[in-house]
């Protein structure tokens, strides 16, 4: 069983995102031991980019920190070198087509696999350009995380029957963000991707407070949250530790009795 399915296995999952970097690599490490101690089951950490597209400001703003700080590809690679000798936590990073081709996407798989990266989320890369890195990622043992938002319908079950690790189904049309009500039928969505993959899947995009993580979770298998998160890292920087913990043990507490 790989990583990512062992987060799916005790229940529902609780997937925080935080930008790696923000703000400082160091920072970035001591989250994730604690986000893990307070209950979190797999690990988003976002490549800082200078042009995330399907980021909403908070997380604009992250990555712009993260990329001012000094924050580098190869700097996020020797962290998670560090991270995993002392975690098997899962975790999957979020970045974009441009920050792998500029790296050179054999020498980033392979970056990947040695520092027990287990998967990756491309939001600009579309479902019929998959093939562009699917091969280099299945050589390396990287799962590409597939991405189905409330406009896909009728290529639902196309993307979902081809699903590693898990499904991130996306809650809401537009960018990442909190958002105060969470309108999309995500029943409707899940059931469409449970008739197509035994691949779990989780929701994301606006997720923010307790009630809306049961909400999803309740059809859903885990809930993902980022930008509630990374706000919190934003106002309390180098001591963002103990909040941050806080704030995920609060949502995974909630969801964990479905």
């Amino acid at each position: 069983m790989s990583r990512i399915q062992n987060a799916f296995k005790n229940g529902k999952a609780f997937i925080p995102f935080i930008t790696a970097g923000d703000p400082d690599l160091d920072t970035t490490e001591k989250l994730i031991y604690a986000m893990e101690k307070a209950g979190a089951d797999l690990i988003e950490l976002g490549v800082p980019f200078s042009d995330p597209t399907a980021e909403g400001p908070v997380i604009q703003e992250a990555n712009e920190r993260a990329l001012a700080n000094g924050c580098t590809t190869d700097k996020l690679f020797d962290m998670m070198e560090k991270v995993r000798k002392n975690t098997e936590i899962p975790i999957v990073y979020l970045t974009y087509l441009n920050p792998i081709y500029a790296y050179g996407k054999e020498k980033f798989m392979k970056k990947c696999q040695e520092c027990g990266v287990d998967g990756l989320i491309i939001p600009d890369l579309p479902y019929e350009e998959k093939d562009e890195l699917s091969d280099v990622c299945k050589k390396y043992g990287i799962d590409m995380i597939s991405l189905i938002t409330p406009t896909s319908q009728e290529r639902v079950t196309m993307i979902a029957k081809e699903a590693e690790g898990f499904v991130y189904c996306v809650s809401s049309l537009g960018v990442t963000g909190v958002r105060t009500e969470i309108k999309t039928d995500i029943s409707e969505m899940i059931s469409l991707v449970k008739d197509a993959t035994d691949a779990p899947c989780a929701v994301g995009f606006g997720i923010a407070v307790p009630e809306q993580a049961v909400e999803m979770a309740k059809v859903a298998d885990g809930a993902i949250v980022g930008s509630a998160i990374v706000k919190i890292i934003a106002e309390h920087g180098k001591n963002s530790e103990k909040p941050v913990a806080d704030y995920v043990k609060k949502m995974k507490d909630a969801i964990k009795m479905l």
